[in-house]
């Protein structure tokens, strides 16, 4: 007997709700250029120096739970203006993936997680192919007191997304608020084939973001 499953559409606006890390790495130039999975298109475009990287546990969206693990290499030129963008995203859920590249263009591809919140402040990502090869494994710790951040104090053209999918440009603004506390990436291994690796550069800051919601807006399109 064949079981039809209905795919689910989550039309934009997303309201998300969870927690997680963010990773801040100064790497070589010929990795940023070269190792970033930025598409042909753009990369010539592709400019600074630091690299962020976003561990995201969703508790709640649109189309349910599920983890993320994303890759912004510096800011990319979209006709005559400049935006981060994500060149490379891992998400656990097929709903994730189909409308997240059907609503922002974001080029999310299926990933299993194995995520581990450990004790003593001590947490482990990994990360695999839907074949079972290790895409990632990171290992972190935090400490001290969170504080609270909001997006919405930040200027607008800062935090403004552009993505390149499909022949169509889309560009959108994310707001979060919640807590940062200090954390440290204790330990990572990266397969290059699946993602950056960050090891051959320098982590600058990382950060426990806890308690934090955010909203993934309606997107602004333009044809190439």
């Amino acid at each position: 007997m064949t079981v039809l499953t209905q795919e689910i559409v989550a039309q934009a606006p997303w309201r998300l709700k969870g927690q997680g890390y963010l990773v801040v790495v100064q790497l070589p130039k010929s990795v940023l250029d070269n190792e970033g999975f930025i598409s042909d298109e753009l990369r010539a475009t592709r400019r600074g120096r630091l690299a962020y990287v976003v561990f995201a546990d969703y508790q709640e969206s649109d189309v349910g739970p599920y983890h993320e693990l994303l890759y912004i290499g510096g800011t990319l030129k979209f006709g005559q203006k400049r935006h981060f963008s994500i060149s490379k995203i891992y998400v656990s859920s097929q709903a994730s993936v189909t409308n997240g590249q059907r609503n922002w263009g974001i080029p999310k591809e299926l990933a299993t997680f194995n995520v581990n919140y450990g004790k003593h402040a001590k947490d482990e990502v990994k990360l695999s192919t839907p074949t079972g090869e290790t895409i990632a494994q990171l290992s972190f710790s935090h400490h001290l007191f969170p504080f609270p951040v909001n997006t919405k104090l930040a200027p607008a053209r800062l935090l403004t997304v552009g993505q390149l999918w499909q022949g169509q440009y889309f560009f959108y603004r994310p707001e979060a608020e919640g807590f940062l506390k200090p954390a440290l990436l204790t330990a990572s291994h990266f397969d290059k084939r699946y993602f950056p690796d960050l090891n051959q550069g320098r982590v600058l800051a990382c950060f426990k973001v806890t308690d934090f919601t955010m909203i993934f807006p309606v997107p602004k399109t333009q044809a190439l």
